[in-house]
């Protein structure tokens, strides 16, 4: 009887994916003990990945952008772990700012920067995480990128990757949080609750595919992509929200707490040490100085917050 050679093991992506997959466990648990109105929130992070980043990300593999190795569970082409990180990411990203007085409208900014600064410590890593799969016997990364290597790149990943991740993190949080408002002024309404999650995720989406989003990456269509102007826009997402967060991010709204709002620290901080580790265990030494400054710097805004929040008097 021949073997059934439908999954390709490889310790490093599965100990990672569990590690994503237990985040979403500790998560679901949290929003149950924590949120007012956890259904709807639940249904957010279910509408996030099924009705945006899923679908979002399927299609850059369409389009030849960059593959995905195969996981322990999959979405078609991607690994149900990419958007369901990404969502976390947001998720607490939201809950962290909230603690600060940031206005409604500058908040997705601050989300999608904390969302690009997350991808600057995994996807240099996932680059180099290469195995020969099923699928793929000429080795493929855990992620691995489609690119003209004298295109602009960091670390053989795209300059316009890390900026994408503002546009996803953002564009869904302001949509998220629209929806949110919506669900607030309609007094909390059921039908509200199961309704706004799956329709502004999917209006999420329509942005993130339009053209506003080259222009945003690479000033398309007067720019090409892969040339200066990735490295310019990459410069105007560091600038923007470290701006807004040092005019807002310094006024609180209540006290942030270690025990209670826990999962915080786990996503912003604890995943940087994890890609660290891997980065350490499989000896990517190049990739290392940029790791840990990001880290530092992403460390450097949650404890920015949470020391400030608890001085302040709320």
């Amino acid at each position: 009887m021949e073997n059934l050679n439908w999954f390709t093991f490889i310790p490093s992506w599965v100990i990672q994916d569990l590690l994503v997959l237990f985040a979403g466990l500790l998560w679901l648990f949290f929003v149950l003990k924590n949120e007012k109105n956890p259904k709807s929130i639940i249904l957010e992070c279910v509408c996030f990945i099924f009705c945006y980043a899923a679908i979002y990300e399927n299609l850059a593999g369409v389009m030849g952008w960059y593959g995905f190795g195969r996981s322990i569970v999959m979405i078609f082409n991607v690994p149900i772990t990419v958007p369901l990180v990404e969502y976390l990411v947001v998720y607490t990203s939201i809950r962290l700012i909230q603690h600060t007085r940031t206005p409604l409208w500058a908040i997705p900014f601050f989300v999608g920067f904390m969302g690009m600064l997350f991808d600057f410590t995994l996807d240099p890593l996932a680059v180099r995480q290469v195995h020969e799969t099923v699928e793929c016997t000429t080795g493929i990364g855990r992620w691995s990128w489609f690119f003209d290597p004298s295109h602009a790149n960091i670390l053989n990943v795209t300059v316009y990757n890390f900026p994408g991740w503002v546009l996803l993190c953002g564009y869904s949080s302001a949509f998220i949080l629209l929806g949110r408002k919506w669900f607030e002024k309609a007094k909390n309404k059921t039908l509200i609750g199961y309704l706004y999650p799956p329709v502004c995720l999917l209006a999420a989406l329509l942005v993130m595919v339009s053209p506003l989003s080259a222009f945003l990456l690479w000033l398309g269509p007067m720019f090409d992509k892969g040339g200066l102007t990735e490295w310019i826009m990459l410069a105007v997402w560091f600038i923007i929200p470290l701006t807004l967060l040092f005019i807002f991010g310094r006024k609180y709204t209540k006290p942030l707490n270690a025990k209670t709002d826990y999962l915080i620290f786990l996503m912003l901080i604890g995943f940087h040490v994890v890609n660290i580790l891997f980065a350490l265990i499989g000896q990517y030494w190049e990739i290392l100085p940029l790791q840990i400054g990001i880290a530092i710097l992403q460390t450097a805004i949650v404890l920015f917050i949470y020391y400030g929040s608890r001085k302040a008097k709320c």
